[in-house]
């Protein structure tokens, strides 16, 4: 499990993800009558890596996390942005399939996937950049899809905070706060 070190309501809608992974990738696991940590486990990863266009997202991101790099070591698609190996994995990540849960707006699956990738590996995205997906997460888990507005009103006002804010504030409602007291100063 990834520790995001903001924690609040962003590491618990991550928690709940990374859970909805390991979950799916134990029912594929048993599909396929494999046990896991052993060869074939990693031989059923490989498989999915090879062509990540034909499995759903959690699997090609639980299939990525069983695999290392030959090139750095680090987990595959998580490993330093120089890694070239890592580059093209998780940009293959990104040609997985979503589909977007019931009673939820298109794009909604689309969003949390994104957020997770970006939350899982911190180190590959800028300061701003991890703030608004990691904030994102818990609405996105919770079905939800801001607007276009709505998300370039949070992207505006997430370039207004200091780094050192940006690594600290847990929610979007904390963001608008700590920028309407600076006003009141």
């Amino acid at each position: 499990m990834t520790a995001l070190p903001r924690g609040g309501r962003p590491a618990e809608a991550l928690a709940a993800v990374e859970a909805s992974i390991e979950e799916c990738w134990r029912r594929f696991l048993t599909e396929y009558g494999v046990a896991a940590g052993t060869r074939e486990e990693t031989e059923l990863a490989e498989m999915v890596v090879a062509d990540t266009s034909a499995f759903a997202w959690r699997l090609v991101d639980a299939a990525l996390g069983r695999l290392r790099c030959p090139e750095c070591g680090n987990e595959l698609g998580a490993g330093p942005t120089d890694c070239q190996k890592c580059d093209q994995a998780n940009g293959f990540r990104f040609a997985a399939i979503e589909i977007d849960r019931p009673a939820t707006p298109r794009g909604t699956e689309h969003g949390l996937r994104v957020a997770t990738a970006v939350a899982r590996t911190r180190h590959r995205y800028g300061v701003r950049v991890r703030c608004g997906y990691e904030l994102g997460l818990p609405v996105l888990l919770d079905g939800e899809l801001s607007s276009t507005a709505q998300a370039q009103s949070y992207r505006a006002a997430i370039d207004k905070l200091t780094e050192e804010e940006c690594e600290r504030v847990t929610s979007f409602e904390e963001v608008t706060r700590r920028l309407s007291s600076r006003r009141g100063r």
